[in-house]
């Protein structure tokens, strides 16, 4: 049987073609993950906000049977699918204490604006 973790961090990294969800505990220790991949999607369906909403919601299962409560969620990325994962989270029950985005931005652009 998986232990109980009460608080746990949903980093979801989300590019143009796929959205990646890794479910971790505070320490960095992956409990789950879901990606469209995994619920049958191929090409470039895999980067579409509904891939996105059924990979997490496949993960929120997985939360439910390790007891997650809350959530610190870190966004990595641009793509779609990060919006509709947030809104599936809102929607789930699961209190979302955080919202991160971590992504790079890109500085070389700046010197062309002077």
């Amino acid at each position: 049987m998986a232990r109980k973790v009460d608080r746990a961090r949903l980093h979801v990294h989300s590019t143009f073609n796929n959205t990646i969800l890794t479910l971790t505990d505070l320490d960095g220790h992956v409990l789950a993950w879901a990606s469209p991949g995994t619920r049958g999607f191929k090409g470039s369906k895999k980067g579409t906000p509904y891939a996105a909403q059924l990979a997490c919601e496949s993960l929120i299962a997985k939360m439910r049977e390790l007891g997650v409560r809350s959530l610190i969620v870190t966004i990595n990325g641009t793509g779609q699918g990060r919006n509709s994962v947030v809104n599936t989270l809102k929607g789930s029950g699961i209190r979302v204490e955080d919202v991160k985005n971590v992504t790079p931005v890109s500085h070389s652009s700046e010197h062309h604006l002077h």
